[in-house]
């Protein structure tokens, strides 16, 4: 069984995505928060809920909440289901 979203595992799922995908979250904080002038971003947390992101806009920045079309069950659907929104974003 996977991992339940404890805010150990809310850090680990951030660090992991601003260290490799950095290109993704600015993709998620335009087309799933409503930011489409975000420049760049960062992951800050994530919950069973969505996740709460730092985006750039004209060299300010402002915070951006996504939530998921699900409440997620752990990090495994975590992973899928940023992996599906990137997927659908990049479709769009």
């Amino acid at each position: 069984m996977s991992e339940p979203i404890t805010p150990a595992i809310s850090d680990r799922i951030c660090k992991h995505m601003n260290e490799d995908h950095g290109e993704a979250i600015a993709i998620y904080a335009k087309v799933f928060g409503n930011t489409p002038q975000a420049e760049t971003a960062t992951m800050d947390s994530i919950d069973p809920q969505g996740m709460n992101i730092s985006a750039r806009v004209a060299e300010e920045i402002i915070p951006v909440r996504v939530n998921f079309d699900h409440t997620l069950k752990d990090a495994e659907d975590a992973h899928h289901t940023l992996v599906a929104m990137i997927k659908q974003a990049r479709t769009a």
